[in-house]
């Protein structure tokens, strides 16, 4: 374990070892630690990505193909192409986002889905990740929420 000193309110911050070398730096602003970069971007960052997803919205009547990067969230890519979907935390608790998996896969691992409603194919767009081409369909937010309800009572 290393300790650097900051220029920060806290004076120093500990790593481990692996994460430590000569090409490592903090952004800085106001002497404040800012995030460049999401967590995910933080966590795939010595991997190279090949390839955006193909991700089909039905939303509304409507049926929307995106291009998704595996770093960002099918939320964040629909709102950014001028859909008009439901949300609010953007965290994945709220569930003002829901979805159904038509087909294809999502790392949802940041959201608060019960493990039984991620394995009947629901999602929350907020903190859906693609991990391949996938098509999802949104629901109405009783639907996921009176699912969720009832697993939580089990």
């Amino acid at each position: 374990m290393a300790t650097l000193p900051l220029p920060t309110q806290t004076s120093t911050i500990s790593l481990p070892k692996p994460y430590l070398s000569n090409s490592f730096s903090f952004p800085l602003r106001n002497s404040t630690l800012l995030p460049t970069t999401n967590r995910r971007n933080f966590l795939t960052a010595g991997r190279i990505v090949a390839r955006s997803y193909k991700v089909v919205v039905e939303h509304d009547g409507k049926t929307t193909e995106l291009e998704v990067e595996p770093d960002e969230t099918i939320l964040s890519k629909a709102l950014e192409s001028g859909l008009d979907v439901p949300y609010d935390c953007n965290l994945g608790v709220c569930m003002t986002c829901p979805a159904k998996l038509v087909a294809g896969t999502v790392d949802q691992s940041d959201g608060m889905l019960s493990e039984d409603v991620v394995e009947r194919g629901y999602a929350l767009l907020c903190a859906s990740y693609p991990t391949s081409d996938c098509h999802i369909k949104m629901i109405p937010e009783e639907e996921l929420l009176s699912l969720q309800l009832a697993t939580a009572n089990d």
